[in-house]
């Protein structure tokens, strides 16, 4: 793409009506989430951008590094790390965290990945999954609600119909979905429900090395996912957090990963890391979910979609 239709290519997105109803809807929705979570008791921790530990991720995305006078930082994927460690010294943290995932091109076909964006990232010390499956669903039923009273013209205008769910949240045993819809069983659900759901005991192999292996259930990991109904996908991703060194030392071995990697997350938690649970809620997929719209591009002002050159 040349000069000028990169230009008038923005120019375009920026003047969409929608494009601006779901910005000023995101602004909201971050104040919501906000004060929220500070009603709760967590504290809001500036984010971190450049480390040389971030989160290695269970998917191929293009790893960025910054050679700084001799020094490599990588861009962050998540601060899972940097969670565990405040978690352990502040207690209930939260953090709107950007992300840099430069994700492969045809991932750009979903409709629900860019590669530059925000999550709130949220962890809590001693706290088990359960509790903070609990806590996302009193957040969704309340955003959900606070929507379609506070943004109810703005909602009219993107056409969009938002359903307040009931709690409990229906549970799948991933096992169990996969047994029974196949490999794509979380595409088929989504495009079924009506009301988000969790997906739960999510296999060894499936996700990364920090999350916390069940003890009465080995290979099966104490994590949990969101998944917006009406076919909006996955939109929230945590569990419980593997906390002992010997522990860690063998979870990065089993996923066939190298201890210099993480060498720094594996020194702090030799001093002691504390049980925590946490999890990350994409600010621009939840945004799409509330508003209503099929591209995720149309929630961000300068979307840095997959493969495409973006301002």
């Amino acid at each position: 793409m040349n000069d000028n239709l990169l230009v008038d290519s923005l120019q375009q997105h920026l003047e969409d009506k929608r494009v601006q109803k779901a910005i000023e809807v995101q602004s909201d929705i971050r104040a919501y989430l906000g004060e929220f979570f500070r009603k709760h008791g967590f504290i809001e921790v500036p984010p971190v951008i450049i480390s040389p530990i971030t989160d290695p991720l269970n998917h191929p995305v293009l790893d960025p590094s910054i050679d700084y006078y001799g020094m490599k930082y990588g861009l962050t994927k998540s601060m899972i790390f940097h969670k565990q460690i405040l978690a352990k010294e502040l207690g209930s943290i939260f953090t709107f965290s950007p992300n840099i995932r430069l994700e492969t091109p045809e991932k750009e076909k979903t409709g629900r990945h860019l590669s530059e964006f925000t999550q709130i990232d949220v962890e809590k010390r001693g706290a088990s999954r359960e509790e903070m499956m609990g806590l996302v669903e009193d957040l969704m039923v309340g955003l959900t609600q606070h929507m379609n009273s506070e943004r109810a013209s703005d909602l009219k205008f993107l056409r969009r119909k938002l359903n307040v769910p009931s709690r409990p949240f229906k549970k799948f045993r991933f096992l169990d979905a996969e047994k029974e819809y196949g490999k794509d069983f979380e595409s088929i659900l989504s495009g079924r429900m009506k009301d988000p759901f969790w997906i739960i005991d999510i296999p060894l192999e499936n996700r990364e090395f920090y999350d916390r292996e069940s003890d009465s259930e080995p290979g099966i990991l104490e994590d949990m996912d969101l998944i917006y109904p009406e076919g909006f996908g996955e939109g929230l991703s945590g569990g419980e957090r593997e906390f002992l060194e010997e522990r860690i030392r063998e979870r990065i071995k089993r996923k066939g990963q190298s201890e210099e990697q993480f060498k720094w997350i594996l020194a702090y938690s030799s001093k002691g890391l504390a049980p925590s649970a946490g999890f990350g809620i994409g600010i621009e997929r939840l945004t799409r979910y509330i508003c209503g719209l099929q591209r995720i591009e149309d929630t961000h002002p300068f979307p840095k979609i997959p493969g495409k050159l973006s301002l």
